[in-house]
């Protein structure tokens, strides 16, 4: 009797044991080799998730690379591009948009001998990255002068939605000590191309906009919305969107108006996320010097948006990304400063701006090295990838169960 009871004890613990839920957190081998940053995540149209990232060689040259997830683990590298006279920057860095057996991948490539001369340039791939067409420059002003801060979306019938900071207006002498360029504003522009790269529409979406913040793009049921931080006549830097309706823009509207003044740009862009009219933003303000990070949600394709909730404050450095998960909540994922450390946060909400859940997922340097986290989600899933710094800089990946 004895014997069979300690034998059922141990087929209850085994029993036990195997259901146990998932780690919080899992660490997903990285494909990234050494001397690795920048990287981006993205979920295909079929579900799969890609990671791209920048691997410096010996001769100072620079490789695009990407990996496609399969059962939770990358496959071998594939590279898009290499060259050695790229602008490789921290913070504005290379994307990939996967479309079926149609992709597309961007990287920024200097245009002349100015130190913020250099032009966006895209490359398409017909048959799932066997083999990349020769990039095209995706605006056509011929101008020697920043472009870049690109956001991709996969279209029906194998079209491209590109847009991108546009410095063409800005032409006319370096930068001043408040981070400015030239006489004239940085602009916002998109375009749609079909799948060999050819311009089908081209918009400017708007003619005074902060230089250097990250853009973001999302696909409603409507259309593509697009979010950024906006600079008025008096230095106001808060958060804009535009919405494609039909055939026309929308006038630029704000996110939340928060009036903050800052004479130069933080270089801490918003980002956004869509599932059919539902639409999230997440973005990082500091006014009066006092730092946040906030989600707003809409439910009407981004037309307008409620009220906003706080994220994190005080010691938050920003570097946002946003996407929605199969169960309809949404995960954001930021850093927090502490001492000399970032720390690489993510946290889930309820369509409401409730919070659900809030964790650490890693840590790594505050410096701008360390470039910012990005988040993709496959059905309830969440995946993240950050750059750790150390004597040599590395792509770290992990899987979040939320």
């Amino acid at each position: 009797m004895k014997k069979t009871f300690l034998l059922l004890i141990g087929l209850l613990t085994l029993l036990s044991c195997s259901q146990e839920e998932p780690k919080a957190i899992e660490s997903v081998i990285s494909p990234s080799g050494d001397n690795s940053s920048l990287p981006r995540l993205v979920t295909s149209t079929s579900g799969d998730v890609y990671l791209s990232w920048v691997e410096k060689g010996s001769n100072k040259s620079s490789e695009l690379l990407y990996a496609r997830l399969t059962n939770d683990n990358w496959s071998a590298p594939k590279s898009v591009a290499k060259g050695n006279n790229w602008f490789v920057n921290w913070a504005d860095f290379p994307s990939l948009m996967v479309n079926n057996e149609q992709m597309a991948a961007h990287w920024l490539q200097k245009s002349d001998q100015g130190t913020y001369d250099y032009d966006v340039r895209v490359s398409f791939s017909n048959n799932s990255g066997e083999t990349w067409n020769e990039s095209i420059v995706p605006h056509k002003d011929g101008i020697p002068a920043e472009h870049g801060f690109v956001s991709m979306l996969p279209m029906e019938d194998g079209k491209t939605f590109i847009t991108w900071l546009d410095g063409r207006n800005t032409k006319g002498g370096g930068h001043d000590e408040g981070g400015h360029s030239g006489s004239g504003a940085m602009t916002l522009r998109a375009g749609i191309f079909d799948r060999d790269g050819s311009t089908i529409n081209e918009w400017e979406l708007d003619d005074r906009i902060c230089d250097c913040c990250q853009t973001g793009a999302a696909m409603t049921d409507q259309g593509p919305v697009v979010v950024y931080r906006d600079r008025s006549e008096s230095e106001i830097r808060d958060m804009s969107i535009v919405r494609l309706v039909g055939d026309s823009w929308t006038e630029p509207m704000p996110l939340a108006i928060e009036l903050w003044e800052m004479p130069g740009c933080p270089v801490n862009g918003p980002a956004i996320a869509a599932r059919g009219n539902n639409v999230a933003s997440a973005w990082f303000t500091a006014k009066g010097g006092f730092a946040q990070v906030k989600i707003a949600f809409s439910t009407d394709a981004g037309a307008s948006f409620g009220s906003a909730s706080v994220v994190s404050e005080g010691i938050t450095n920003g570097r946002v990304g946003i996407t929605y998960l199969g169960n309809g909540t949404v995960a954001v994922s930021w850093m927090d400063s502490k001492d000399d450390l970032a720390l690489v946060m993510v946290a889930n909400y309820d369509e409401q701006g409730t919070l659900l859940k809030k964790m650490q997922v890693a840590q790594t340097s505050a410096s701008r090295a360390s470039g910012f986290p990005v988040i993709t989600s496959r059905g309830n899933e969440v995946f993240m990838a950050w750059t750790e710094t150390a004597e040599i800089t590395k792509v770290k990946t992990a899987k979040i169960n939320l």
